[in-house]
């Protein structure tokens, strides 16, 4: 945790970020903190703007605060969940904001932390959890959850197809001993799936890990809750950026974005109803990716899908 891991897509962010964060004295949220790397770099192109930065990982925050303290108050750190946002900066004396960034899914440092039980590849505790004060880990889940709601999380959030098979066999295994660490749930993972799958497509337990640590975080009910609220808190020319990493949350993002760039007058009409415009402009119509530069500098940034949307002036208040 001592070492920041780079920050996907930067300069792609910060050029798309760049007109709402040169507006004098603009404030941006950073939604997903981590180590601070996206908060720092918009600090120093930005000599007027301030920060808040949300994190829920208290030790994620620590570290953030220590590498921004140079910063004095032009950055203003808060541990909480980021469907709080609105909460945070009401609290903080404003109504809306120039920009948001949100950087989903879990960090480098928590995967390279491996008492935190996140990595498939490591020998560690069932844990997964972003913050450690939270009650759920992976490990309760394995114990308690039964067998249609294991079936239910590894189909939904982690597109798993063998999902009844891994589901049985957590099951069966938990009635003779409990499942404790990582590589136990590895080792019953690959033996619950057929030999030709085990062949291709990486490590066969990436997709039950990615449905485990979604569901001890309540990643994509927090998501859909957020994105909505951090929409509201731009002000009309606010920019907000959304890095993804799994086909689920970009899913939420692209539906949510495109919803509000359409109008809302009824069809047939010959003119637009006042306040019925659209609301936002999209970036692009497609998500961008990084490119082979950065992939090759950071492959963990391989599978990071990046949009982000305009708030236009017809669109709700600001102030």
């Amino acid at each position: 945790m001592n070492t920041p891991h780079d920050p996907v897509m930067l300069e792609e962010i910060l050029a798309y970020l760049h007109p709402a964060l040169s507006t004098p004295e603009a404030i941006a949220v950073d939604a997903t903190l981590g180590a601070g790397g996206h908060a720092e770099a918009m600090l120093t192109a930005h000599p007027e703007l301030t920060v808040i930065g949300l994190d829920r990982d208290p030790n994620a925050l620590s570290i953030a605060r220590e590498r921004l303290a140079a910063f004095g108050d032009r950055f203003i750190p808060v541990q909480s969940v980021y469907d709080q946002i609105d909460a945070v900066v009401r609290e903080l004396g404003h109504t809306s904001v120039h920009a948001v960034l949100f950087d989903l899914g879990i960090s480098s440092m928590q995967i390279d932390e491996r008492e935190r039980g996140f990595a498939y590849s490591a020998h560690a505790p069932l844990d997964m959890r972003m913050n450690p004060g939270d009650y759920l880990t992976a490990e309760r889940i394995l114990a308690t959850y039964d067998h249609a709601h294991l079936t239910r999380i590894l189909r939904e959030y982690g597109e798993e197809k063998f999902a009844p098979r891994i589901a049985s066999a957590i099951v069966n295994t938990r009635d003779t001993q409990p499942i404790v660490t990582s590589q136990m749930l590895v080792e019953l993972i690959r033996e619950a799936i057929p030999a030709a799958a085990r062949r291709k497509g990486g490590n066969p337990a990436k997709r039950t890990f990615q449905a485990l640590r979604i569901e001890v975080n309540g990643e994509l009910d927090t998501w859909t809750r957020a994105l909505p609220v951090a929409l509201d808190l731009l002000r009309p020319g606010g920019r907000i950026a959304v890095l993804s990493y799994h086909s689920l949350e970009d899913r939420i993002t692209k539906r949510a974005l495109a919803e509000r760039a359409k109008s809302t007058t009824p069809p047939g009409l010959p003119v637009e109803l006042p306040g019925t415009g659209p609301q936002l402009k999209p970036w692009s119509n497609r998500a961008k990716q990084p490119g082979s530069a950065e992939r090759a500098r950071n492959p963990r940034s391989a599978p990071a899908r990046l949009r982000g949307a305009e708030k236009l002036d017809n669109s709700s208040p600001g102030g």
